[in-house]
């Protein structure tokens, strides 16, 4: 970290606060808060660099293992179709997290903030407790993927796997202690190693790429075939993250883009660039995971949604003995990526809605302790083949959650007196109302689904 006196002109020293309770203008993640010099010279190139990374701390919440689980249905039990789906979702993401960096710099407030402040305490703490819950089903997807990785490349039992799980505390303290630049690192090594080892399996795999193509184009089938529909329902569902449009609403505020209109016109192209790109690679990563079932799976009759059921069947199908092991690296690289992002939303979200700060090794191993118990039980006493049905339980919390920050995100970035200059457009505000609609009647669909099931 640079001190006061080498720091660049236009960034803002964190503030110094170690209080449980914090005043009500201390900004996100205080400690990083404008913490990166962003260049006010040189070429336009040159100074977009100075805004890469968010948008791939971001990326991450979008290649879980709740998606990689209804991608690898989606692609084994109906082929190429369903890549419309995985499109859709992505240009879904794309938009509601644009709207999370306008909000961010528009307003110099993180989505949580910004909803203590509007709304009153008997509904902002409401809201705090759904986004705790979104926040530790992620976490809790985390834990079973990175379980399952563990277990599959070095043969560890998954109830011990995820007990290792709550050391990647480690992890966090010294990433932390190494500045926000070396995160953002972190994370896009370990993108970059995801998206080599999928390169490698798609070349492997050698799919029909007239069908893949194809497969991008909308068709009458996903709405006209009940089953099509509801995988189609659970890849959008697993796609658009509640604790990433916190996250996303924070980080972004790591930069020091000065403070007039000009600089935050800047910075908000810019920042919505690296988030556009970011997302971009993330649409290539589960797209690759349902073209990768498509081409092994579906290409021999056989459906797979179980994500060790899957490595198991690349190396007989591939013929390759690397391509099972290539599967769990990746799958582990998700799990530690999300490790770190999980707790930076949770700081967020924690200090944004309540004022109360808490350290960041305390507030890791909370979250992690509430997502492994439920983990190990079900291990206990159903068995391992049950966590699947855990991981899914994890993705329908977090979209019964997410009209509870979708919602508010658009309120806030559509008003003319929050944002100012920086407002909305209508045409984005449109886009984001109708996505917001289709978030909601997908969840009633859910919970119709549910009630008559139970009641059948």
């Amino acid at each position: 970290m640079t001190t006061e006196a080498s720091q660049p002109e236009g960034v803002v020293q964190p503030a110094k606060h170690h209080a449980w309770l914090r005043q009500s203008d201390q900004p996100p993640l205080a400690d990083t808060f404008r913490t990166i010099p962003v260049r006010s010279t040189g070429s336009g190139w040159r100074r977009f660099l100075s805004f890469v990374g968010p948008g791939y701390l971001v990326a991450v919440g979008y290649m879980d293992p709740g998606n990689w689980a209804t991608s690898l249905a989606g692609g084994s039990q109906f082929g190429y179709v369903l890549l419309s789906v995985v499109l859709l979702s992505n240009i879904m993401a794309v938009l509601l997290q644009s709207l999370c960096t306008r909000l961010a710099i528009g307003t110099g407030k993180d989505l949580a903030q910004a909803s203590r402040d509007a709304f009153p305490r008997w509904a902002a703490w409401p809201l705090w407790a759904l986004a705790e819950l979104a926040i530790c089903a992620t976490d809790l997807a985390e834990v079973i993927g990175t379980a399952i990785g563990l277990n599959l490349i070095f043969g560890l039992p998954l109830e011990i796997g995820i007990l290792v799980t709550a050391l990647d505390v480690f992890l966090i303290l010294w990433l932390q202690t190494k500045g926000f630049r070396w995160i953002e690192a972190f994370i896009i090594t370990l993108l970059g190693v995801i998206a080599v080892c999928f390169i490698v399996q798609i070349a492997m795999a050698d799919p029909n790429w007239g069908e893949v193509i194809r497969g991008f184009a909308p068709t009458t089938q996903v709405v006209t075939n009940p089953d099509m529909l509801y995988l189609a329902l659970g890849i959008i569902g697993a796609t658009v993250m509640p604790h990433n449009l916190y996250l996303h609403s924070g980080i972004i505020q790591t930069r020091a883009y000065g403070h007039t209109l000009p600089e935050k016109k800047e910075a908000l192209t810019f920042a919505t660039w690296d988030s556009t790109i970011a997302l971009t690679l993330a649409l290539g990563v589960n797209a690759s995971i349902l073209v990768l079932a498509a081409a092994t799976f579906h290409a021999n009759g056989q459906v797979v949604d179980d994500l060790a059921v899957a490595h198991q069947m690349l190396l007989p199908l591939l013929g390759h003995a690397v391509a099972p092991t290539l599967f769990g690296i990746a799958l582990l690289c998700c799990g530690l990526n999300s490790t770190v992002t999980a707790t930076m939303a949770g700081q967020i979200v924690m200090e944004g809605f309540i004022d109360i700060k808490m350290a960041a090794w305390a507030r890791r191993l909370v979250t992690r302790l509430v997502a492994i118990v439920p983990a190990i039980v079900v291990i206990l006493w159903a068995g391992e083949a049950q966590l699947g049905q855990l991981l899914i339980l994890s993705q329908v919390v977090l979209s019964l959650q997410l009209p509870f920050a979708v919602v508010p995100l658009i309120m806030f970035t559509s008003s003319k007196s929050k944002m100012g200059a920086l407002v909305a457009p209508p045409w984005i505000i449109v886009a984001a109302s109708v996505i917001a609609a289709l978030i909601i009647a997908l969840n009633l669909k859910l919970i119709f689904d549910f009630v008559t099931a139970a009641m059948g």
